[in-house]
């Protein structure tokens, strides 16, 4: 099975979720209106819904119940995507104006307030204390790992230790919780619900070294934004990590990273960082996560199920934008 099938079968129920993604985000506000359907707009692969469909399979798949987990969030998340924006100063996300470019910061501070306050609204309508608490749990560490972001901006001696962590609770976390609150949701057993955890969390740290891995090997067009747009803004990812502990490159690397940097001075980097072996690291740190994902699948009844998992984490590993 690979992504195609599964998003085929799962192609009613996906249309499901975008449907009440968009109802959700209606305000009789025109402008609240548009700016908080600006960046649903721009499409997305949805990915922490369809884990949230996905890991409901293993138990009693009640499409009402999931979508509520689904539609809160991928609202979360895109409320988190407004806000970074802002701090990251991006004129573009996924090739289109940010609402921050079209707005400006007070309104899409505003707007992803008003998108969080709208999963928070969904979330009512489910009836289960421990999905709360976790789901609370996701959006604390979420936050945290978003301020040792900028903490550790243009921060050059920062540790391959520091950014493992950052990134779990940035990014990993909400993934793992997609599916562990998904598998929640259609009450799967207890070892079911930890077994799609571990997938989600090895999936979702993958998930995150690819993206960086990207900011320096596909094209401006594929990324939606600038190459090499984590160093512009000071984030410090896995690949130029590799690239400042090389005692070849480590040193002119740290020269040029600095606040206001240049295009040149980007492109050099880039290119140190393809030097010094620095994709290739990344590349196999995320691959070895993604192996431990597929192990973790191995709780969960053999089937069409657990193939569209592995087919997620295979796709997520070959992803070119």
């Amino acid at each position: 099975m690979n992504i195609t099938d599964f998003y085929q079968e799962l192609e009613s129920d996906i249309a499901f979720v975008e449907e009440r993604l968009h109802k959700q985000l209606r305000t009789s506000h025109p402008v609240l209106q548009e700016a908080a359907t600006q960046l649903l707009s721009a499409g997305g692969k949805r990915l922490r819904p369809v884990f949230v469909l996905l890991s409901g399979t293993f138990g009693q798949y009640d499409l009402s119940m999931l979508s509520n987990v689904a539609v809160a969030l991928e609202l979360i998340h895109m409320a988190s995507l407004v806000h970074d924006d802002v701090i990251d100063d991006s004129p573009l996300r996924r090739g289109r104006p940010t609402v921050k470019a079209t707005f400006g910061n007070k309104m899409a501070m505003y707007s992803g307030d008003f998108i969080f306050a709208r999963a928070l609204s969904i979330l009512t309508s489910i009836q289960n204390v421990r999905l709360h608490h976790t789901l609370a749990l996701a959006i604390e560490r979420m936050c945290i790992g978003e301020i040792e972001q900028i903490r550790d901006q243009y921060k050059v001696n920062g540790s391959f230790k520091n950014y493992l962590r950052r990134i779990r609770r940035k990014t990993a976390f909400l993934i793992e919780m997609s599916c562990a609150l998904g598998a929640m949701a259609a009450q799967c057993t207890d070892q079911e619900i930890a077994g799609l955890r571990r997938y989600g969390y090895y999936t979702g740290m993958a998930f995150q070294i690819t993206d960086d891995i990207l900011d320096f090997t596909a094209t401006a067009e594929k990324l939606g934004k600038p190459v090499g747009s984590d160093l512009r803004q000071g984030n410090i990812t896995l690949p130029a990590l590799h690239a400042l502990s090389s005692p070849q490159y480590g040193d002119n690397m740290r020269a040029l990273l600095r606040e206001g940097v240049t295009d040149d001075e980007v492109a050099r980097m880039v290119a140190m960082i393809h030097e010094s072996g620095g994709i290739e690291f990344a590349q196999n740190i995320a691959d070895r996560y993604l192996e431990k994902a597929s192990e973790g699948l191995a709780v969960l009844p053999e089937g069409s199920n657990r193939l569209a998992l592995e087919a997620v984490a295979a796709f997520i590993g070959q992803r070119d934008n």
